[in-house]
């Protein structure tokens, strides 16, 4: 299971990190990046669902209702 974090960096920025779980474990941490402003904090939140949503397959091919 996959989800993302926010946390307070210690000059006051707000870091995001994409976090992996194993049961009630941590396997692994991917840093996305610190933002100081809402606008950059989007901007990471935006870049890490992408990174969550990288690994998954989809459960429906939606390419084949786009044909024209």
């Amino acid at each position: 299971m996959a989800y993302i974090r926010k946390f307070k960096t210690t000059s006051g920025a707000t870091g995001v990190q994409v976090c992996y779980k194993e049961g009630e474990r941590v396997v692994k941490t991917v840093h996305v990046g610190s933002a100081s402003s809402e606008a950059a904090l989007e901007k990471l939140l935006k870049k890490a669902r992408g990174i969550i949503d990288a690994g998954k397959t989809p459960l429906f091919d939606l390419n084949r209702f786009n044909k024209k």
